[in-house]
């Protein structure tokens, strides 16, 4: 079929001079045909005449005129059904290959002849003016509750302007629910619209009396916001078109959600209504310019919801230990039968209350002329009565599970009927009394081993899961973190094991701080020691040895003399035998300690290998106190008993230190010959442990701990300082 465009290209390059075989050639035309158009100044189009010819013969011509008179009256009527009609009174005569060609001549007759259609016309809207809502159902969406079918419905409620949108989960199109919708809706806007337009809702509009207008509770909420009240009428969905509209998206998305999630399963509720807002948060996120124009002009909310709750009083309860509520069946505790009770009806549940006490909460039923029956209501007169069983009208109410169906219908095939009703009655009260939940179980486990039911059985099987011991958790108390010292060798967490072996044999200058283990800067030298002694409260010195080989611990001896540094030794007075006390001062208590003497397997540069111990009864460990303003300190040894190859546990020396001056130095000051007292003390009285002399702080410094001490002798010109690990002290010598 030649074109508009070929005609015209040929035209154009007859127009340059080519010749008629060659533009032919160029417009992709026959030479017939370019010549035809050459001769022709009109195009194809305007060639074209319409066709006033049939190719077939109308096979509608002799009823054609009957179809007419019959759309003129009844304009209403569709195509198919006259078809089918025509059909009937002509059968074999119009086969349905003509069927699609009577309906082209019925929709061209409507187009000629036909009424008037309703005709729609566009709406400006403006910020803050509108919020149209509605209830769209979504059971179609196939949503599941951990398995179960989730039949629902959403509350959706939209500002036409900006078209911004908030979702409420319900159940029922009640005024409740509206209500709740409605509010939640203002919240999430952040204010209130100037007009509200919903459907002819039931909950909203008297749609059946003479004047139609709103009910009482819709329009006090619409009072209570101050906001105006709008209704679309009846069947005219499209008047509220804004949330007509966005009702087929909403639930477009979440299917779409629901595809791209790869399952339709949720947890519970709230786990599903999270996916709903995240889907319409997504949307409103597009949306937030006009929004934000919108939230201007919309009006403040008020200081508190309404509360809409419908409360219904003095309602009796029958002999059957039911009430109504809304065309609704609900029982309630036998107890009250006769009394009157009151209820508080919500958007899901029903609140019953007798003389300002509550009775239960249930779940709201949907629709009309429904039963919701516990059975633990009526089975004691159930039991007392078995016959009524068989013909309650609320007998389906009585199987709270699919296994106790089962179980009722296996006792009917191994019984007759009534035994099978008075044992299944049975069960039931064992269920109301003890457990359902373990009645359940133990049915399950005879109906799959194939076991008859037996009532006794049952009650024993119910009485063991009783019985056991319910699941507690564990109370673990958290672990001291100190007592992960022990892994370390120093409290330098940078340093080396290696480091701490090669500070143990030679000592190191670099400046001040031996190797990796430096001093931290964040613990003073003169700190408390851990598991000493206060200066007003004894304390004790603990080794964090072994045991002995007895299998008991070994008692902790404090020698004092001879120290192995050089250090001048006080002598030992010749009427002291190793039994001599130490006591304390007046107002202390120090607990009484032995002396005795102890050889000393290591070299003593003085020649002097003879200590003085102070011991106690194993299990229980000497005081050491600190000295006190202007006493002078003693020269202490604290350890266990030695063999002749090395100590049995590690040597503690304990050099009490003070301003004194040994061989002409600031140093280690020791007690006078005569004194038989020994009381430790520091110079400042809430200082535990043993400190440094303050006179340019030569000699050792040494903390009284309840652990192992790893420390050597230091030279003259070095100072020793001591870190406190969980099982031992680390040394560290600071040259002077």
């Amino acid at each position: 079929m030649t074109t508009d465009g070929q005609v015209l290209e040929l035209r154009r390059w007859l127009a340059v001079g080519k010749s008629l075989a060659a533009s032919a050639r160029m417009a992709s035309m026959d030479n017939k045909t370019a010549r035809s158009y050459r001769d022709d100044e009109r195009l194809p189009s305007e060639r074209k005449s319409d066709r006033n010819y049939r190719t077939r013969i109308d096979p509608f011509a002799e009823v054609w005129p009957d179809i007419e008179r019959t759309l003129q009256a009844e304009p209403r009527l569709k195509a198919k059904t006259l078809f089918d009609d025509l059909q009937r009174m002509h059968p074999a005569e119009f086969p349905d290959s003509t069927r699609r060609t009577f309906e082209r001549r019925v929709a061209a007759w409507r187009s000629l002849h036909g009424p008037n259609k309703t005709v729609f016309f566009p709406q400006d809207h403006h910020p803050g003016r509108f919020a149209a809502s509605d209830f769209t159902v979504c059971n179609e969406l196939g949503v599941k509750i951990a398995g179960s079918q989730f039949n629902h419905s959403l509350f959706h409620c939209v500002l036409t302007y900006s078209n911004f949108e908030s979702v409420s989960l319900c159940f029922s199109e009640s005024f409740e629910a509206l209500s709740e919708g409605i509010q939640n809706a203002f919240a999430k806007f952040g204010g209130v619209p100037q007009q509200h337009r919903t459907d002819s809702l039931s909950a909203a509009v008297r749609n059946h009396s003479d004047r139609t207008t709103l009910t009482k509770r819709y329009a006090a909420l619409m009072d209570h916001y101050g906001c105006t009240a709008q209704r679309t009428n009846a069947r005219c969905a499209n008047e509220n078109g804004d949330v007509e509209s966005q009702n087929g998206h909403l639930k477009d998305r979440i299917d779409q959600g629901l595809l791209l999630r790869g399952s339709r399963d949720f947890a519970d509720r709230e786990d599903y209504m999270r996916f709903v807002q995240s889907i319409i948060e997504r949307a409103n996120a597009n949306r937030q310019a006009r929004f934000t124009q919108e939230r201007e002009v919309l009006s403040r909310l008020p200081v508190e919801r309404l509360d809409t709750d419908d409360c219904l009083g003095g309602i009796r309860v029958s002999k059957s230990s039911t009430i109504t509520v809304r065309a609704n069946t609900y029982s309630v505790p036998s107890r009250l039968i006769g009394g009157k009770v009151d209820v508080r009806i919500s958007a899901e549940t029903i609140t019953v209350t007798h003389q300002g006490r509550l009775i239960q909460t249930m779940q709201r039923l949907v629709g009309k002329k429904a039963a919701s029956i516990n059975y633990r209501h009526v089975i004691d007169s159930l039991v007392r009565k078995p016959g009524a069983f068989a013909d309650y009208r609320y007998r389906e109410e009585m199987f709270p599970s699919s296994q106790f169906r089962f179980a009722y219908d296996m006792l009917r095939s191994n019984h007759s009927d009534k035994v099978a009703d008075k044992l299944y009655l049975q069960i039931l009260k064992l269920a109301a009394d003890e457990s359902q939940q373990a009645v359940e179980d133990g049915l399950r486990v005879r109906m799959a081993s194939g076991e008859a039911i037996d009532l006794d059985q049952l009650r024993q099987s119910v009485a063991d899961a009783n019985s056991l011991p319910a699941v507690t958790d564990i109370d673990v108390e958290p672990p001291c973190l100190s007592d992960f010292d022990c892994l370390l060798y120093t409290f330098d967490k940078e340093g080396s094991n290696d480091d701490y072996d090669d500070h143990q044999d030679t000592p190191q200058d670099d400046g001040g701080l031996s190797g990796s283990s430096q001093i931290r800067q964040d613990r003073n030298i003169d700190d408390a020691v851990p598991r000493t002694s206060d200066a007003d409260v004894p304390g004790s010195i603990r080794g964090s040895g072994d045991a002995s080989r007895s299998g008991e611990l070994e008692s902790l001896r404090l020698s004092f003399g001879v120290d192995d540094a050089g250090v001048r030794d006080t002598p030992r007075r010749t009427d002291q035998t190793a039994d001599d006390s130490f006591e304390s001062s007046a107002g202390q208590e120090l607990a009484i300690v032995s002396i005795r003497s102890l050889a000393d397997e290591c070299a003593s540069p003085t020649g002097d290998t003879s200590r003085r111990d102070v011991s106690k009864p194993p299990g229980e460990h000497p005081a050491v106190w600190q000295t006190r303003f202007g006493k002078e300190p003693c020269l202490v040894r604290a350890g266990r008993a030695t063999r002749a190859a090395r100590p049995e546990h590690v040597v503690h020396d304990l050099q009490l230190v003070g301003a004194a001056t040994v061989d002409g130095q600031a140093g280690l000051a020791t007690s006078e010959v005569d004194q038989t007292t020994v009381i430790i003390r520091g110079t400042h009285h809430r200082r535990p442990g043993l400190r440094a002399a303050e006179s340019r702080r030569d000699g050792s410094v040494v903390y009284v701990t309840g652990r192992a001490l790893r420390a050597r002798q230091c030279a003259v010109d070095e100072q020793l300082g001591i870190f406190v690990e969980d099982k031992g002290v680390r040394t560290h010598f600071l040259r002077r």
